[in-house]
């Protein structure tokens, strides 16, 4: 099993767990072709980090399942904008922790195939 981590991204935590559920559970190579196709900004970053901890354990893709995909919530950076009559409105710009942990699918032994 190999992991890979990646803190304070500039993206979402709500809308990065929604492409993480996606690829919960798939295949390392499959995941990173679905997730090029995705229009989303946290796609990209997601399939970066499944490509690291891929090259963390020194695997191919074809041959790793993704066992866990989890999206935390990092610091959020605050800002203001001017607003009328001289007051401000707050701005949140999220980031969050993405951790992504690969290992090679469980193998059932030949003696279990055979006695069933």
């Amino acid at each position: 099993m190999s992991r890979a981590l990646l803190k304070f991204v500039r993206v979402s935590p709500n809308k990065a767990r929604l492409i993480a559920r996606e690829v919960q559970g798939m295949n390392a190579e499959l995941a990173l072709a679905a997730l090029e196709f995705m229009p989303n900004k946290a796609a990209g970053i997601i399939s970066k980090v499944i490509a690291s901890a891929v090259a963390n354990g020194d695997y191919e893709p074809e041959e790793v399942v993704i066992t866990s995909c989890r999206v935390d919530k990092a610091a959020v950076m605050k800002r203001w904008r001017p607003r009328a009559r001289g007051t401000a409105s707050r701005i949140i710009k999220p980031t969050a922790h993405i951790l992504v942990e690969v290992a090679e699918p469980a193998q059932e032994n030949e003696t279990t195939k055979k006695d069933a």
